[in-house]
């Protein structure tokens, strides 16, 4: 029988972490809830100790998820352990990770103590979450560069103080993967009780080696996964789970283990953190890209005819993409609609169902076919966002080869109607300018992106931004027929994701 390796997913949390991809707790419970139906081992659902807004998000999704094991992050104090297992306690399985910096460069310039000091909080913190939880992960932060010797002493008193994981993280991407396996061989090799815990690893992107390292400590005995979906994270990201599972999946003859994710159900995930963030997954990105199946080549295509094995080393159905076909449009009934959205992962309630089909006859009347990703956009815009700010109302715009572009927007501000009219380059930049007028934003428009969410001359258009103020990033995605009217919602999705930064703060933390 196979090993099986452990998935750990920390989307939620270093995810989270990407310049502009905070999620408001509604998001946060729906992804999650996907996470589950993926079959992910472990969810990070945050940070507690970071904000009452993480706090209450984990909180709530600890209490939501029955079969997937909840962690939240710590640091080695008590008052993060509290808060932790605070925001977990009521969890069906709950997971306690504390961490602390190991590389003598951290403990010289950012800890300013001793190892034996770092040691004996390491333990403190174990010993004392162990009163709370059985199931406790400690971190080596920074791992990789950490003295190889220190690390397998600190990770034998972590594992003699009742750690139950024991984390190896290569935190700033700086590992190369022949040397990594051989450092989680030398940590295995040389922790006495190393047998007791189980061996994890968390890379990160910024040499673009993330998954060799990962999949090179997993050859060299490590069965523990922390990967995102999407690879998302701080810099250049983190481990993606769709790259360690399907390389799992694909190659048994050098990889020899296994997971209980659902591979079926990986595009599907993936789409709905790219919907959430507004971060675009790019063309060309292994396994989900949208280049991933495409064969431009007409060799390749000749080949792909008569044995798709010639260019595809994985069938697009087993990562669920076009596994089903079902195409609606205005003559559906609520339900063909309802029971497609289940298989979608969305499972509304009665009075969230009549809401929703109420807004799919609108589009359907404006578009012959609905596809997915509409279906994708209509629930995002109805049912992921808490409450906002700001709201669009009402848009009309002026533009020509002989006319100055020209805007008149009707926001509802707090529930409150607010209107003006203003003039720009375009009409979107009309539109732009009147709204942040109306909102009083100081909000700087650093990235602008359209695309199609389909084919077809009748697709909605994608339109995703972002956006700076006083430090804080925040992405805005908007969709809709009419590019502009896209564009609109895009910026004020953003203003309300910025106006959310701005009282739920993400706390950066690394390990």
């Amino acid at each position: 029988m196979k090993e099986q390796i452990i998935i750990f997913d920390t989307t939620l949390r270093d995810g989270e972490q990407s310049p502009g991809a905070s999620m408001n707790t509604g998001e946060k419970l729906r992804l999650a809830t996907q996470l589950e139906k993926l079959g992910v081992d472990v969810i990070e659902a945050g940070f507690p100790a970071a904000s009452e807004g993480g706090f209450e998000a984990v909180s709530r999704i600890a209490g939501q998820l029955k079969q997937t094991e909840v962690a939240a992050l710590a640091r080695t104090s008590k008052s993060d352990i509290d808060r932790a297992w605070g925001a977990i306690s009521h969890a069906a399985k709950p997971r306690i990770h504390t961490f602390i910096a190991t590389s003598d460069l951290h403990l010289q310039y950012k800890l300013r103590m001793t190892r034996d000091e770092v040691v004996e909080k390491a333990v403190q913190a174990v010993k004392y979450a162990k009163t709370l939880t059985d199931n406790i992960e400690f971190s080596a932060e920074d791992g990789s560069r950490s003295d190889r010797d220190f690390l397998c002493r600190i990770f034998e008193a972590a594992i003699s103080a009742g750690a139950t994981t024991i984390n190896l993280p290569d935190t700033v991407g700086y590992a190369i993967p022949e040397e990594f396996g051989d450092l989680v061989r030398y940590v295995r090799d040389h922790t006495p009780n190393i047998h007791q815990a189980i061996l994890s690893v968390h890379c990160h992107d910024d040499l673009g080696l993330s998954t060799a390292n990962t999949l090179a400590a997993i050859s060299a005995g490590a069965r523990q996964a922390e990967v995102t979906i999407n690879g998302i994270g701080e810099r250049a990201g983190n481990t993606s789970l769709e790259e360690v599972v399907m390389a799992l999946h694909t190659r048994p003859n050098f990889l020899p283990m296994t997971s209980r994710v659902r591979t079926e159900f990986i595009y599907p995930t993936s789409r709905l953190v790219s919907m959430i963030t507004g971060i675009p997954v790019q063309p060309n990105k292994a396994i989900v890209g949208a280049n991933a199946f495409a064969h431009e080549s007409g060799i390749h295509q000749d080949g792909i005819l008569k044995n798709p094995m010639t260019y595809e080393i994985m069938k697009p159905e087993t990562i669920g993409l076009n596994a089903n076909k079902m195409v609606l449009g205005k003559h559906s009934g609520r339900h063909a609609l309802r029971d497609h959205l289940k298989d979608m992962g969305y499972d509304l309630s009665d009075e969230e169902l009549a809401l929703f089909f109420t807004k799919f006859k609108e589009l359907a009347d404006k578009k012959k076919h609905v596809v997915d990703e509409d279906l994708e956009v209509l629930v995002a815009e109805g049912f992921l966002q808490t409450r906002d700010v700001f709201a669009l109302d009402y848009l009309h715009v002026i533009a020509g080869t002989t006319v100055l572009p020209m805007a008149s927007v009707r926001l509802m501000i707090n529930d409150r109607p607010a209107q003006d009219a203003g003039y720009g380059n375009g009409p979107i930049d009309a539109a732009f300018n009147t709204i942040a007028r109306l909102t009083g934003t100081g909000s700087e428009l650093v990235r602008f992106s359209i695309s199609a969410l389909t084919g077809g001359t009748d697709a909605q258009g994608e339109v995703t931004i972002r956006l700076r103020e006083n430090g804080l990033e925040a992405m805005g995605r908007g969709a809709d027929p009419d590019i502009i009217t896209a564009s609109a919602k895009a910026y004020i999705n953003g203003l309300n994701r910025m106006e959310y930064l701005k009282s739920h703060p993400v706390e950066s933390v690394a390990y």
